[in-house]
């Protein structure tokens, strides 16, 4: 059974998505969330309870109110364009 010229082009397209996909995979650049006495609240709440979504209600006590610490300029997301989801994108350390 000879590959024809459409298996050719087949073999082409997969090998070029991979290719994209190996290029965009790289080194993780979001920030972790610190494993120190001021965040360890949220890692009890996600250990006892699995959920980020419950971790995340603490959040806004320390980064959005008045006088706390600000988000940077370039942050993409903040709070007033929706519910605070910091670890969407924030990990957890292990």
């Amino acid at each position: 059974m000879a590959i024809g010229k459409k298996d050719w082009i087949f073999i082409a397209i997969v090998g070029a998505v991979l290719l994209i996909f190996i290029a965009i995979s790289g080194e993780e650049k979001t920030k972790k969330v610190p494993l120190d006495d001021k965040h360890r609240p949220s890692y009890e709440i996600f250990q006892k309870t699995g959920s980020k979504m419950e971790a995340d209600k603490g959040c806004p006590a320390c980064h959005y109110e008045p006088g706390g610490v600000p988000f940077p300029e370039k942050h993409p997301v903040k709070p007033k364009d929706g519910p605070m989801r910091c670890l969407f994108c924030h990990k957890l350390q292990k």
